[in-house]
C-alpha cells in the first residue's frame, strides 16, 4: 500500500520526546500544584524494551508519598507513529488531594499556516467534514453525551508547513479538543473525561485516554489519511483467532422475513421463522458469512415474552422460550453453522428495565441502576457497568445467552447518554466522601466497559468465537480509537439505512478514518422495512460498498424480489472487496447527504499490486451527464487498463491523462459506473 507520507525522522523525534519527562506532552494538577508531563516529580524511573513493532516504555514516578503516576508509551518504528497513556494510583492509606485540569495532550508542534482537517461525528453531524485555518480563528470541539463520537469525532488531522500530525484521542466517554495557531506553531489541548477533579481513594486508580501521534510529511490529505488507513489496518483494528488481518464480510438480517410486525432488531422472529429464510438463501446461492440476530430475543425482567417493546424491556439476557422453546434458538443457529454461516447477536448491557423485577428474579442490586430522564430518547435507566460486582453480574448472563444459543460474535449498542447517570453517581460520591468526586463514576464507567468487552473477547478466543466486537451506541456513537482495538462498526449510523444520499455523503469522509465497517444495502422509506419491489439496485448496492455488507430483505417473503439482481449485486462487491480496506482517495468534495444536485466518486487502490477500482454516481439531481475523473494516485510515465463493469468496454490510458482527467459519461440521473482499473508493468 501507499506510504508517500511516511515521515520517520520526524517520528523517531517525537518518540524521544516521550522517553523525556519533561518532554511528555500532558499536564495536569494536584492539589494547587501544576505540572507539565512528569517535571517536578520524585523517584521518576524511565523503563524502554524492544517490542514487535519498535520500542516500548513506561514512566513511573510519585508526588508526595501516595500519588503513583504510571506513563505506558509505545512505538511503532514502521510508521513513525507513537502512543502513550497515563495512569493515576493512590498507593497510601489515606484520600489523596484532588486531582484536577487534567490535558491529556497538552503540545506544540512547529508550522506555518496550521490547517485542521477532519470529520464531526454521527448524529447529528452525520460526519460532516470540515477545514478549518487556524490562522483565522481557533478550532473547538466538544462531545460531552459520553458516547465518544456522536457530535463530534476524535480524530484529527493537522496540516503544518511541509507536513503534519495525525492524531487521535482514544477515549469512549467525554472529550474536548481545542486548536489555535500561535507564533509559527499550532498549539493541541486535548482533555478527556472533562472536567475531572477529585480525590482518589485508597488503592483507587483513573486513567486517561490513549493518545496516539503520527507525523507525515507532504500536504495532500489522501497521502496523509491512507498512511493512518494502513496503520490502522494492520496495527489498530483487532484480529481474528489466529492472529490474521480481519478481511471484508456480509450479513444477512432474517427478521424482516419472518412476517410478523417488527418494532425493529429481531423481535418478530420466531422458532418457526427462520428456516425459510435460511432456505431461500440457500436455493439462491445468496449465503453471507454472518446471520444478524439483533434486538427482541430475550425475556422481560419479569419473565414475560416481549412482543415489541425491544427498547422497554431489556436487562435479563435470557433467552425467550415463548419464542424459542427449548434449543430451537441454538438449533437455528446451528443450522446456519452447517452451511458456514456465523451468528451474530445483540446486547445492551449499559441498560436495564423493570429494576425491581429483575433484583426479585434475578438477583440484581437496586443501587447498581441509575434511573434518569431524557427527552431525546425516552425514560432510561443505566445499569452501572463501572461497579465491579455488577459488571461480572452482567457479563455472566451474557456469557451465558451466548454460550446457549451457540452465537459466535457480540454485537453490542447503547441507547442512552452515560454522562447523564455518571453526573447522578458522581454526586452520590460527594455526599458519601464529603469531597470532591467530580468525573471519577465516567472513569469508572469507561474502565468498566473496556474490561467488559476484554472479558468477553477472551470468552469468546477460549470458545472459538470471534475475538472480536461489533461497537454500536445509536449508531456510530462510540468508535473510539481504543473501542477500535476491540471492534469495529457493523453500522456506522442509524441514519444511512434508508437514503443513498447519506451513504455517498458519510462514505466520503469517514472512510478517511475508520477503514472497517459497514452500512446497510437499501434504499426505503423507512429504517425499519426492507426495500420494496425488486429490492436495492445496482445504484444502492454500489453506494454500499463497504468492507461490511449488510443485506436486511424480507428474502422469501417478498414474491418480487429479484434474484438475479441481488446477486449480481453481491458477486460484484465480492469480487470487489479485497481492495476497500487498501486506499482510499475521495474524487468530489463532501456534500450534506441531501445535495443531490451533483456527482460523488471516489477510488479504492492497492499500490503494492496496482488494482484499484473507481465508483462514481450521478445522483438523483444532478443535471450534467458528464463528469471528469482524475485519479490522484495515477504514476507518470505508466499505462493503465480500464473496465467498464456494466459495458465490459475496456481501454488504455497513460498516468498523465488519469491525472489530468478523462470524460466519464452517465445518461440518465441516479445511475452509477464502477471502473476497473490496472496499473499496467
Amino acid at each position: 500500500m501507499s506510504k508517500k507520507s511516511l515521515d520517520l525522522a520526524s517520528g523517531e523525534k517525537l518518540w524521544r520526546r516521550l522517553c523525556s519527562k519533561s518532554g511528555l506532552p500532558f499536564s495536569f494538577s494536584y492539589g494547587d500544584k501544576c505540572y507539565r508531563g512528569l517535571s517536578g516529580t520524585r523517584n521518576c524511573s524511565f523503563t524502554e524494551t524492544k517490542s514487535e513493532t519498535g520500542r516500548c516504555g513506561e514512566f513511573v514516578a510519585t508526588i508526595e508519598s501516595n500519588l503513583r503516576i504510571t506513563v505506558k508509551t509505545v512505538y511503532c518504528a514502521e510508521f513513525g507513529q507513537s502512543e502513550y497513556t497515563v495512569w493515576f494510583e493512590n498507593t497510601g492509606k489515606k484520600a489523596s488531594k484532588p486531582l484536577h485540569d487534567v490535558a491529556v495532550l497538552d503540545i506544540e508542534f512547529p508550522g506555518s499556516e496550521p490547517v485542521l482537517r477532519g470529520c464531526l461525528g454521527d448524529i447529528p453531524s452525520h460526519y460532516a467534514s470540515y477545514e478549518n485555518h487556524l490562522l483565522n480563528g481557533d478550532a473547538y470541539y466538544r462531545s460531552d453525551w459520553g458516547r465518544a463520537t456522536h457530535c463530534a469525532f476524535p480524530y484529527f488531522d493537522l496540516a503544518l508547513g511541509k507536513g503534519g500530525m495525525l492524531l487521535s484521542l482514544g477515549w469512549a466517554g467525554t472529550w474536548d479538543a481545542t486548536f489555535r495557531a500561535a507564533e509559527g506553531k499550532a498549539r493541541v489541548k486535548g482533555r478527556t473525561n472533562l472536567d475531572f477533579d477529585s480525590i482518589l481513594l485508597p488503592g483507587e486508580k483513573v486513567r486517561t485516554a490513549l493518545v496516539v501521534l503520527m507525523p507525515y510529511r507532504g500536504k495532500s490529505a489522501d497521502n496523509a489519511t491512507n498512511l493512518w488507513r494502513e496503520w490502522f489496518m494492520k496495527y489498530n483494528l483487532p484480529r481474528d483467532r489466529e492472529g490474521k488481518m480481519l478481511q471484508p464480510f456480509s450479513t444477512a438480517f432474517f427478521a424482516y422475513d419472518s412476517g410478523l410486525p417488527n418494532s425493529d432488531g429481531s423481535i418478530s422472529e420466531r422458532s418457526y421463522t427462520w428456516k425459510p429464510t435460511l432456505d431461500r438463501l440457500v436455493k439462491e446461492k445468496m449465503l453471507t458469512d454472518f446471520r444478524w440476530f439483533d434486538a427482541g430475543w430475550y425475556y422481560d425482567p419479569a419473565g414475560k415474552t416481549v412482543e415489541s417493546d425491544w427498547f422497554g424491556s431489556v436487562g435479563t439476557w435470557e433467552i425467550d422460550r415463548d419464542k424459542w422453546p427449548g434449543d430451537t434458538l441454538r438449533e437455528s443457529n446451528e443450522a446456519c453453522h452447517a452451511l458456514g454461516m456465523k451468528v451474530l447477536m445483540w446486547f445492551e448491557p449499559e441498560r436495564v428495565s423493570k429494576v425491581d423485577d429483575l433484583c426479585k428474579y434475578h438477583g440484581y442490586k437496586k443501587e447498581w441502576s441509575i434511573p434518569q430522564d431524557q427527552l431525546s430518547i425516552g425514560r432510561v435507566i443505566t445499569n452501572n457497568i463501572g461497579d465491579p460486582e455488577c459488571r461480572q453480574w452482567t457479563l455472566k448472563r451474557i456469557l451465558k445467552a451466548m454460550d446457549e444459543s451457540g452465537v459466535d460474535m457480540y454485537r453490542e449498542d447503547n441507547n442512552s447518554n452515560p454522562a447523564v447517570a455518571w453526573a447522578v453517581l458522581d454526586q452520590e460520591e460527594e455526599k458519601k466522601y464529603g469531597k470532591k468526586r467530580r468525573g471519577i463514576s465516567e472513569n469508572k464507567g469507561v474502565c468498566g466497559h473496556y474490561a467488559l468487552w476484554d472479558a468477553i473477547i477472551e470468552y469468546c478466543r477460549a470458545h472459538g468465537k470471534c475475538t472480536y466486537v461489533d461497537s454500536c451506541a445509536s449508531g456510530g456513537g462510540r468508535n473510539d480509537l481504543e473501542s477500535m482495538r476491540r471492534g469495529f462498526p457493523l453500522m456506522r449510523s442509524d441514519a444511512d439505512r434508508q437514503k443513498s444520499g447519506m451513504r455517498l455523503s458519510q462514505t466520503t469522509t469517514l472512510c478517511r478514518w475508520l477503514p472497517f465497517h459497514g452500512s446497510c444495502v437499501k434504499d426505503s422509506e423507512s429504517a425499519l422495512t426492507p426495500t420494496s419491489g425488486r429490492g436495492a439496485d445496482r445504484y444502492v448496492a454500489r453506494a454500499s460498498y463497504l468492507p461490511i455488507y449488510n443485506l436486511q430483505e424480507a428474502f422469501s417473503r417478498n414474491r418480487e424480489l429479484d434474484y438475479d439482481l441481488m446477486r449480481g449485486n453481491f458477486n460484484e462487491w465480492k469480487s470487489i472487496r479485497h481492495l476497500l480496506t487498501k486506499d482510499f482517495y475521495a474524487l468530489t468534495p463532501w456534500r450534506f447527504h441531501n445535495d443531490l444536485e451533483w456527482w460523488t466518486a471516489f477510488a479504492y487502490e492497492d499500490s503494492d499490486t496496482g488494482e484499484s477500482i473507481a465508483l462514481i454516481f450521478r445522483q438523483e439531481e444532478a443535471e450534467a451527464n458528464r463528469f471528469r475523473l482524475k485519479l490522484p494516485y495515477a504514476e507518470k510515465g505508466r499505462k493503465y487498463r480500464l473496465t467498464d463493469a456494466d459495458s465490459q468496454e475496456t481501454f488504455e490510458k497513460t498516468g498523465e491523462e488519469l491525472l489530468a482527467g478523462i470524460t466519464v459519461s452517465i445518461e440518465n440521473k441516479r445511475e452509477s459506473r464502477l471502473l476497473r482499473i490496472q496499473r499496467l508493468e
